[in-house]
């Protein structure tokens, strides 16, 4: 089963678990800029190409999620990284989908 996790801020549910705490555990990645994180540097995603044409911006995205997601949360495997617009508002909202890897149950 695929499950959708998107960019778009929400609450933290400190006593999530299951599929909830991977959900949740997934935007926090996609969510959280890398080098903020203290004694974790390296969590979360790279801004750098922010600036650059919103193609190129979307394809170094796309990677950075799919490595981060892989290094961070082993239990799933993205199916796919799409990206909603607003460019009256300049806004680039990322929607992951995911599914739990073979032989994970929760």
């Amino acid at each position: 089963m695929d499950y959708t996790v998107s960019s778009k801020p929400q609450p933290i549910n400190f006593s999530a678990s299951g599929i909830d705490e991977l959900l949740q555990n997934v935007r926090t990645i996609i969510t959280t800029v890398s080098g903020t994180v203290p004694l974790h540097r390296s969590f979360g995603i790279s801004v750098a190409s922010l600036d650059k044409p919103l193609e190129v911006s979307q394809a170094i995205m796309t990677s950075d999620i799919v490595t981060a997601i892989t290094d961070f949360e082993p239990r799933v495997e993205v199916v796919s990284v799409t990206f909603d617009t607003d460019e009256s508002d300049g806004k680039l909202m990322t929607v992951v989908a995911i599914r739990l890897k073979e032989g994970i149950e929760l």
